[in-house]
């Protein structure tokens, strides 16, 4: 327990910096506001603002990519409630019953609950990702290359498990976004592969150009062909504050969606979106009157909107302690990470103890500042909700193509950004996720790696895999996943999660 204290100390004097505490809020508004203004997301708002960070100090670049991530979560439940749009994936299900109460005249009581629930949930969980980094890192430091490829192989097939729509096409998905972390130099030869003679391909594909082609140009695209109401509900907010009955209605739900987030965050994939889901199951399940869904229950809106901060939230753990990413934000946090020469892995926590326990500071004092940014500006968010798609769209079009030639100054990024731009938008016409290829492509490279360690170590016998007890259970997880979810009843009742939430 004191060494905890210790590392949290540290954390806050890297956190509380006047730069750090800066750029928190910075990140905490930004992520509101592309919470609040649907059609966007955070996944290309952090892609189109990689560049920007490039002058930054690394521990300072995370913090505002972090509140970015985590602010868009609580900016998504003011267009869930008042428009019936959410921001984000995860805040769905808080249209069911938020925009019910706003109808009744209690929108301000459900964006009232949203916030503290997140809040509540936001800053247990960063007590949770703080308590399990040292055990977690202690243990993963005992990883060599073949358990390192043993998890990774895991990890992809949680993704593809996990993933929106169709596991097979999760897996073409993964297979792809793979083959696109091998085109550059061979690790080992330095050979080039896959390069096609374009010599600006001799690196490999720049992580920050996909991000914001797949998610930025084709979240454009994707949008220009739906037409969206946009009607912002007339009636008037009223007091934001809940009062005592609504407290107690809310407290258990609160309670119950902050585990079930923070659990399911963990998991790679939609494991932190599915817990918002979760959450409304289990309320709507245990209540005394499952009939009041739908209709303006607070519980509908209390235990999804903290599960939806808490997977946010719990989304770094594995990030931070075992490098790998669990969704497809956390891989732009890694591209991130990479772009400043960091790592991400177990040895961060001692080779770099001020980014991690500073990250993780951060996380407190972003929560604190989203609450208070969140309810005393409610009437400038919903004026920001009027802002016409015709100059939105444009704006991140051309900070998008900006942001790629300061790259390298190259015409041919321009070229790929509209490739990875189109490629974003096929695989959604035709039912690909891009997050999972996005996975595939972040630990590709690592993937590689760890093979041809593991291949040299064992002078290229592949049942070392299966003879090292870590790597061996590790697999035998793997094999215990697939066939799970390939049993027919499983496999149906995956199905109809997904169109459900789809609706």
């Amino acid at each position: 327990m004191g060494e905890l204290v210790s590392h949290l100390g540290l954390g806050f004097s890297v956190a509380l910096s006047l730069q750090n505490v800066v750029l928190c809020f910075v990140g905490a508004m930004l992520g509101t506001l592309v919470g609040v203004l649907p059609g966007i997301g955070p996944i290309a708002t952090i892609s189109i603002l990689l560049p920007a960070t490039f002058g930054l100090e690394p521990v300072s670049a995370l913090i505002m990519v972090a509140g970015i991530y985590y602010g868009a979560q609580y900016g998504s439940s003011t267009t869930a409630i008042l428009m019936s749009i959410p921001g984000e994936t995860s805040s769905t299900v808080t249209c069911l019953d938020g925009h019910q109460m706003a109808k009744q005249g209690r929108a301000g009581i459900a964006l009232g609950i949203a916030a503290i629930g997140s809040f509540f949930a936001g800053s247990v969980t960063t007590i949770f990702v703080a308590a399990l980094a040292i055990p977690l890192t202690k243990f993963a430091l005992g990883f060599g290359p073949v358990e390192f490829f043993s998890l990774m192989v895991m990890g992809l097939v949680f993704a593809a498990a996990l993933a929106h729509g169709s596991m097979f096409n999760a897996v073409i998905a993964i297979i792809f976004g793979v083959l696109l972390s091998t085109v550059g130099p061979d690790l080992v030869t330095a050979q080039l592969r896959m390069t096609f003679g374009v010599n600006e391909l001799a690196d490999g594909i720049n992580f920050a150009i996909l991000g914001m082609g797949l998610f930025g140009i084709g979240e454009i695209l994707r949008n220009l062909e739906t037409s969206m109401s946009r009607e912002v509900l007339k009636s008037t907010i009223g007091r934001l504050l809940p009062g005592l009955k609504e407290l107690r209605e809310s407290a258990w739900p609160i309670i119950r969606g902050t585990i079930v987030g923070g659990g399911l965050g963990i998991l790679p994939g939609n494991g932190a979106v599915l817990g918002a889901f979760a959450s409304y199951t289990i309320e709507k399940k245990i209540a005394r009157d499952s009939t009041r869904f739908g209709h303006g229950a607070i519980e509908g809106v209390a235990g999804p909107e903290s599960a939806n901060n808490a997977g946010a939230q719990a989304s770094f753990i594995p990030l931070l302690t075992l490098g790998i990413p669990p969704n497809a934000v956390m891989a732009i946090m890694v591209g991130a990470m990479t772009i400043h020469g960091i790592v991400p892995g177990p040895r961060v926590i001692s080779s770099n103890p001020e980014l991690f326990w500073g990250l993780i500071a951060s996380m407190w004092i972003g929560n604190l500042m989203l609450l208070v940014i969140n309810l005393p500006l409610i009437s400038i968010w919903v004026k920001l909700l009027a802002v016409p798609y015709r100059l939105l769209f444009p704006t991140i079009i051309i900070l998008c193509c900006i942001g790629v030639y300061s790259l390298s100054g190259s015409t041919v990024d321009i070229v790929l950004l509209a490739v990875f731009g189109l490629l974003g938008y096929a695989m959604s016409k035709f039912g690909f996720e891009p997050a999972p290829m996005t996975l595939g492509v972040v630990l590709g490279s690592r993937l590689e790696e760890a093979l041809q360690q593991s291949m040299i170590i064992s002078d290229g016998d592949f049942s070392i895999f299966f003879t090292r007890p870590i790597s061996a259970a590790l697999l035998f997880c793997t094999a215990i996943l697939v066939v799970i979810v390939l049993l027919p009843n499983v496999s149906k009742r995956r199905e109809e999660v997904f169109v459900e939430e789809d609706d």
